[in-house]
């Protein structure tokens, strides 16, 4: 142990020339959570970016979760899929969005992974017989794992999750300290808090980044910059303070007011010069900043439109003891908010309780009557099925815009065969094991198709394939955005994340009734995309993939365009 923390101690002797190869910048939280640290940090990415710099994020969840999959989204938000297959924290949609870049495995730990990898290496004799503390040896684990991004880029940086002063995120404040001590001149800690304006009071309070710094300092670490998250911009005088209390100068307080648009952070950010400030204290030179592309995106943003248009989802995961939350969609909302900018829209989101409709709820059934569009998005189980499947024969019947997401094409499946074709009791065996007409079931695990997770759980995860039928609605959308993958073989890649699939020995009596099998994998073993004739339908499409986990502002996802586009079309008015 001895020789282990010696050659520790050394620091920057033992480096190899690879060390310098990157820079890391760690963003940690304080106060309370969700102040937005990953918008934060994927901003201040974005920004250094620009510079011409190679930039990428990672996110260090405190849970002992291997991935996000298994979390309900109503306790812990949209779980984002990534190309690789990852089931991820909704943050590390922000990192692709803001960053224009595909992030995955690399970019996500767990504290179950971190401790997972150490017991591992344990059991297999790794670290030569020496008794295994959770210091030095934990956040060593979690180094390795930082230190791998900057083999790839210039720039890292990583997220801390939590917030500062809990007991299951001091692993990685060591593994800050631990780098920052190693590297000072390649390690920076930037802190988000919060300043909170008391109605009573009608000011700025500064005493909780105060308090929340002063936690840092017992742990040795102080910060380079304080991003301070408030109602309004902070003032020179709470930023004159913080510095004083806090071991700052004045100007590495930077404020980060609510505003109309996420996207807007970065030019915030930029008129502080922020980026700057971080590339001078990384010993780092700037390149030529171009924000052009922001301040375009930011202008459409906030432009007025002159259509409207309101959209149901037909939702499941929205309660959270007396309040909806709004996370458990979010890269769908971001999606369709994306889409209806591009659309020149103003969009209204109308959240229906699947369960309630199920009821018949007469407040629900009036929502649903009301929206000029439907979407039925992710789900599991059987909470709030057939609510579901009513909103879609409503929806079909009544010729209003569909899209159906994951679930939302499998129970369109389901409608269809019950109520066109007059298969009684169809239903997938997710819900009805026993059902006479199984129109969604499993299949066998395969490894050429699947990956377990969990006890007799299979799923498909991360990025499939899909040939799109030519003269559909669907080969329409992508031909029109230049969006095959090979448009040779009217090949197109989406993401997915589902357990089950399409009966394919139902196929041909669904065809037979109007039911247009549109997209199909390339062996033709799944069924990839469903819809309905547009002489009958205006819009009814319905996908097994995620494209919701692919739109990004600069970059809308073509189907949601082109479902907002016949929305407006087929408005009430």
């Amino acid at each position: 142990m001895r020789k282990l923390l010696s050659a520790r101690s050394r620091g920057s002797k033992t480096r190899s020339p690879q060390d310098h190869q990157a820079k890391y910048i760690f963003v940690s939280g304080g106060v309370l959570s969700g102040l937005g640290k990953g918008a934060t940090a994927a901003s201040l990415g974005a920004l250094l970016k620009t510079h011409g710099y190679k930039v990428t994020n990672i996110k260090c969840e405190n849970y002992l979760n291997l991935d996000s999959g298994n979390i309900n989204p109503i306790e812990h938000g949209d779980v984002f899929l990534c190309e690789d297959g990852l089931e991820a924290d909704l943050d590390l949609g922000t990192y692709e969005r803001f960053l224009d870049t595909e992030v995955g495995h690399k970019n996500f730990t767990t504290m179950g992974q971190i401790y997972s990898a150490v017991i591992e290496n344990t059991k297999n004799l790794k670290f030569n017989g020496v008794t295994v503390d959770a210091i030095p040896y934990v956040p060593e684990e979690v180094i390795k794992r930082i230190k791998k991004l900057g083999e790839e880029n210039d720039i890292v940086l990583v997220e801390l999750g939590g917030t500062a002063g809990e007991y299951q995120n001091v692993i990685y404040y060591e593994a800050y300290r631990i780098m920052k001590l190693r590297y000072p001149k390649d390690v920076i800690h930037v802190h988000v808090t919060y300043f909170p304006k008391p109605s009573h009071i009608n000011e700025l309070k500064s005493k909780p980044t105060q308090l929340s710094v002063r936690q840092l300092n017992s742990m040795g670490i102080q910060p380079d910059f304080i991003v301070g998250r408030a109602e309004a911009p902070i003032d020179d005088k709470r930023k004159g303070k913080v510095a004083y209390y806090c071991n700052l100068d004045e100007e590495d307080v930077i404020s980060n007011p609510d505003l109309e648009t996420v996207y807007e952070i970065p030019l915030v950010f930029a008129a502080q010069d922020f980026d700057k400030k971080v590339l001078k204290i990384l010993h780092l030179p700037e390149g030529k900043r171009d924000l052009s592309g922001w301040k375009k995106l930011v202008k459409k943003i906030k432009s007025k439109r002159s259509k409207k248009v309101n959209v149901g989802i037909i939702a499941k995961y929205i309660a959270t003891g007396d309040f909806e939350l709004k996370d458990s969609y979010m890269s769908l909302l971001e999606s369709l908010d994306i889409a209806s900018w591009h659309n020149d829209v103003n969009l209204t989101i109308t959240f229906i309780n699947a369960e309630k409709l199920e009821k018949k709820d007469k407040e629900a059934l009036r929502k649903l009557k009301s929206v000029d569009g439907v979407i039925v998005p992710i789900g599991w189980g059987d909470r709030g099925v057939e609510g579901k499947i009513s909103a879609i024969q409503y929806a079909r019947e009544n010729k209003v815009p569909y899209l159906g997401l994951c679930y939302g094409m499998q129970l369109a499946s389901v409608e269809f065969a019950r109520n066109v074709v007059g298969l009684k009791g169809a239903h997938t065996t997710e819900v009805d094991p026993d059902t006479s007409h199984p129109i969604i079931h499993d299949i066998p695990f395969s490894e050429k198709y699947q990956r377990i997770k969990g006890e007799g759980a299979s799923m498909r995860l991360g990025a499939y394939d899909c040939v799109l039928k030519p003269n559909t609605l669907a080969y329409r959308i992508y031909d029109k955005h230049h969006a095959f993958k090979d448009k040779s073989r009217n090949l197109i890649s989406e993401r997915h994340r589902h357990r089950y699939e399409f009966n394919n020995e139902y196929r041909k009596v669904l065809e037979k009734h109007g039911f247009i099998i549109s997209g199909t994998s390339p062996d033709d073993f799944f069924v990839e995309m469903i819809e309905l004739p547009e002489k009958t339908h205006p819009f009814f499409l319905a996908t097994q993939a995620h494209p919701e986990y692919k739109s990004r502002p600069m970059k809308p996802h073509p189907i949601f365009v082109e479902y907002l586009k016949a929305v407006v079309k087929n408005t009430k008015g």
